[in-house]
């Protein structure tokens, strides 16, 4: 029972947070698109800019005022709770894998000596700590008089937690936490940079005073962060289906690459946007061709590990290995551990490993991230004898 209201759990926050999440990203992407797209007026220097819009059979007329407008309208629209609901539903979700379910997700094969609630700890200091440090950093003088080297920093120290965190976690816990740290800085950017001068704005023209135009700015720049964070969140928060991205030694390395290609392709349609294709293409060039050294890089990986050579491996060398080590889950009667086989996969049968020997070799030889935890501890030299089994042509003789 516990399990299938975890699952439902899961199901329902997941469901809720991408809803939420492309409001959220929808929204960012359409005002930063409308903020390239709009033409400044010859006459009326009160308006920044203005655009013609065709959509849904109707036009619509968009005006941006400089600053504040004479004054308020009656209705006025935020732009918000779409951030706000997108994180709060992605925490719950992270809480009810990493933290509740962290024996399975969380833990590291290797003991620490932690513990579970250490590891937790580590896991929020590591949040928390991320977006002082951040915010810290994009307030000060240093930042305002070099932001490129500032960009340098984060870039830097977003690798450098990626390298980090497989010390105390799973590789897979570690990766994502890299996207909650980031998704956790657009949130609370918009929350507690962006919504507030937004906020003196309206307070101002409330009180017949004169709005701070630099706060004004402050808050388009931290706008510009969440644009071109983006697209990384989003690669880091479905890499957990992907072991390549993860599985690896070097998954901060490929981590570091995806983030650039990412941006890359980001600020390319940034600068298209504002009519300069032809400059922004070489940054989507720089993106693809990032994504294609990442795949020669894993390709590469894997045709060291997945080796057919050496001595003949027996089918029924192979079962026992997967009966050891991963019927626990992947069975048609799995034991209290899971209350079905994970996405449906059962190896109960001969047939039934054979025609999954792929998403063994996948998940339990090229990436060692199978079983969860290692929970089965299933050795190096296992695993070895697996992809010998797989790479020979998986036959059951």
């Amino acid at each position: 029972m516990e399990a299938i209201i975890s699952d439902w759990l899961n199901l329902i926050l997941r469901w809720a947070h991408i809803t939420t999440a492309i409001a959220w990203i929808g929204s960012s992407f359409f005002f930063n698109w409308l903020d390239s797209r709009i033409e400044a007026p010859e006459e009326d220097d009160k308006i920044e800019g203005s655009l013609w819009l065709v959509h849904g059979g109707g036009f619509y007329n968009m005006v941006k005022i400089q600053l504040a407008p004479d004054e308020l309208p009656a209705t006025l629209h935020w732009i918000k709770w779409e951030a706000g609901w997108a994180w709060i539903t992605g925490f719950f979700l992270f809480v009810l894998m990493y933290y509740a379910g962290a024996t399975v997700y969380t833990m590291p094969a290797e003991p620490t000596g932690l513990g579970v609630g250490g590891t937790i700890a580590v896991s929020l200091g590591t949040i928390i700590v991320s977006w002082v440090l951040y915010d810290l950093l994009w307030n000060s003088k240093f930042a305002a008089g070099s932001p490129r080297l500032a960009i340098s920093i984060c870039f830097v120290a977003m690798i450098f937690i990626a390298w980090a965190l497989p010390f105390v976690m799973s590789d897979r816990a570690a990766y994502l936490h890299v996207g909650v740290i980031l998704g956790t800085l657009m949130a609370a950017n918009v929350w507690m940079r962006i919504i507030p001068p937004q906020r003196e704005m309206v307070d101002a023209m409330k009180t017949g005073g004169t709005p701070n135009r630099a706060s004004a700015v402050q808050a388009k720049f931290r706008s510009t962060h969440n644009n071109y964070m983006t697209l990384p969140v989003l690669l880091i928060m479905v890499s957990g289906h992907y072991a390549s991205t993860y599985g690896n030694e070097y998954s901060w390395a490929i981590l570091a690459l995806l983030v650039v290609a990412g941006a890359s392709v980001r600020h390319y349609f940034n600068l298209r946007n504002k009519g300069r294709a032809g400059e922004g293409l070489w940054y989507a060039a720089a993106g693809i061709v990032l994504m294609f050294a990442l795949l020669a890089f894993w390709t590469n990986q894997a045709a060291m590990r997945a080796d057919a050579g050496g001595e003949k491996v027996a089918f029924a060398e192979a079962q026992t290995i997967v009966a050891a080590r991963c019927t626990i889950c992947h069975s048609a009667t799995p034991s209290d551990f899971v209350d079905s086989a994970p996405k449906g996969l059962m190896y109960d049968t001969p047939a039934q490993i054979q025609a999954r020997a792929a998403n063994i070799q996948a998940q339990a030889v090229l990436a060692d991230i199978m079983p969860p935890g290692n929970i089965t501890e299933m050795t190096d030299t296992e695993r070895e004898i697996l992809g010998r089994w797989i790479a020979q042509g998986a036959k059951l003789d």
